[in-house]
């Protein structure tokens, strides 16, 4: 009983927050609910970003749910990427259910059904508005990150991105980058050259590689207009809840370099255009990023520096990120060192590699007078996880076993129609799904060369296509000679005049009408 005691005194002394906040679960202590042991997310240290991990079937997916829907009921706005594509309930109400009766009595809380207002968001020919940059909003930096360029190709990057904007040479899609490589490693060449520097056929080959490389994982449809708009991410529905917006990617699992592509560009265009806030009561913004491996798979290190570098640095913009994976070891110890919360679920020892993968885990949480962690990893519950966050004084709170709250949204994917009509009565889709192809690179220096084309065709015709001429006939020959075109002269001014007299036109001038001829 003292134990007890001692522990909810520990657990609600450590989750005692000032600020707005929401209900989690509630603490456990030898695999009992203690009454009263309330474990709350605070609202204010939500921008120092997070981890949701563990095994699967643990209920990862859900714990992510239920966290974006009290960021929603506290007006703020969410964007998950839904790789596996079971994201989408959230948009409709959840139905009771005799677990979810037996869970609430555990926790002392009651359960009420909820749909949210989402949106769906698309990278390819999934349903949703269409995500897009310009390859110049891109710009030259990150795109030699993605296409790991050394710093010889680099260079050759950023000059055609300098020549493109002192030439007025719009960059909006691939097709348009890869004309304008053509160009400078050809008929350009000299061009470039007079400006801007020496340029490497072997450079400019390898890029052009990478970059058709890119656009076979799906990339062409990524680069393009019309580019996304940040301000369409930050909505509060019309009832004051923050907007759930759901990018689903299910159909990209197999293709990494395009996931990170795109997670690389929100995040820099997120840190681009959103203004300095310092700490907020609440953030402005907070990205869940289902199955992270996928942002960290094959990424080089150059790129993984990039990603580090904003999340340290896209806090200040009341940005919070949160990554979902099933093993914590799957994030780079640099960015897993910035999570500031950490829910963790079960994991499995089924080898000696997991085995130490737990002993890992455990000693990134908070040391417990209460836990063994190494050992209640494994033996955790579903819709069960070890939880610490920071509290407004940035300060980790104590670690909890905790039973977590479900969602009040339905725990299943909506239908093909339910889809439908949530896209057509999507405030943006039509915005973004017109398809937009204005005059750039492309178009401008494919009329520029053939223009080119078309003015030496008559040049090269003239020096060496043109037929040598045939050897005269004796008749051509007397025909085309001096005298024989002075006496053709002369008759035919003597028929004109007679002609020009028997009409009654002639006359004294005949000395003037001869100068005519």
């Amino acid at each position: 009983m003292a134990d007890k005691e001692a522990f909810l005194s520990h657990i609600q002394t450590g989750y005692t927050f000032k600020g707005e906040r929401f209900k989690l679960g509630c603490a456990m202590l030898n695999g009992d609910v203690v009454s009263g042991a309330d474990v709350y997310l605070p609202l204010k240290t939500m921008n120092r970003h997070g981890l949701i991990a563990g095994a699967t079937g643990t209920g990862k997916t859900k714990t992510l749910q239920v966290i974006a829907e009290g960021l929603s009921d506290a007006s703020v706005p969410v964007l998950l990427m839904d790789i596996k594509g079971d994201l989408s309930g959230v948009a409709a109400a959840g139905t009771n259910s005799d677990r979810i009766k037996e869970r609430y009595e555990k926790i002392d809380g009651s359960w009420s059904p909820s749909g949210y207002p989402v949106e769906l968001l698309s990278l390819s020919n999934e349903k949703g508005a269409r995500l897009r940059a310009t390859v110049s909003e891109f710009g030259p930096i990150l795109l030699s990150r993605i296409l790991e360029l050394n710093d010889t190709q680099e260079g050759l990057v950023a000059m055609i991105f300098k020549y493109c904007d002192d030439s007025q040479l719009p960059l909006l899609d691939l097709k348009d980058f890869k004309k304008v490589l053509q160009y400078v490693s050809d008929e350009g060449k000299a061009e470039l050259e007079k400006d801007y520097g020496k340029i490497s056929t072997t450079s400019a080959g390898t890029v052009l590689r990478k970059v058709i490389a890119l656009e076979q994982q799906g990339a062409d449809k990524f680069f393009g207009e019309a580019s996304f708009e940040v301000d369409d991410l930050l909505r509060i529905s019309d009832d004051g809840r923050g907007v759930i917006s759901i990018v689903r990617v299910a159909d990209i699992q197999d293709k990494p370099k395009l996931f990170s592509t795109f997670m690389l560009s929100l995040l820099a265009e997120l840190y681009a255009t959103l203004p300095e806030e310092g700490d907020m009561d609440k953030p402005k913004l907070v990205l869940f990023i289902d199955e992270a491996h996928l942002v960290f798979q094959e990424a080089s290190s150059a790129l993984l520096q990039q990603i580090e570098t904003i999340i340290k640095l896209i806090r200040s913009k009341g940005v919070g990120i949160f990554f979902c994976t099933q093993n914590p070891m799957d994030v780079p110890p640099s960015i897993l060192g910035q999570l500031g919360m950490k829910v963790q679920h079960a994991l499995r020892a089924f080898t000696a590699n997991d085995r130490k993968t737990i002993k890992q885990t455990a000693e990134n949480y908070p040391l417990s007078d209460f836990y063994k962690t190494d050992e209640l990893l494994t033996q955790i519950g579903i819709g069960e996880a070890l939880f610490t966050c920071l509290n407004e004084k940035g300060i980790p709170t104590p670690l909890a076993a905790t039973m977590l709250v479900t969602p009040r949204s339905r725990m299943d994917i909506l239908s093909a129609a339910e889809m439908d009509a949530l896209v057509n009565s999507s405030k943006i889709a039509k915005k973004y799904n017109q398809e937009i192809d204005n005059e750039s690179a492309y178009e401008i220096l494919t009329a520029k060369l053939q223009e080119a084309a078309e003015k030496s065709a008559p040049a090269a015709k003239t020096a060496g296509g043109k037929k040598q001429p045939e050897e005269k006939s004796i008749l051509d020959t007397v025909l085309s000679s001096p005298i024989a075109k002075q006496v053709g002269r002369t008759a035919t001014t003597m028929i004109t005049r007679s002609l020009l007299g028997a009409l009654g036109l002639g006359g004294k001038s005949s000395k003037k009408s001869s100068s005519w001829f």
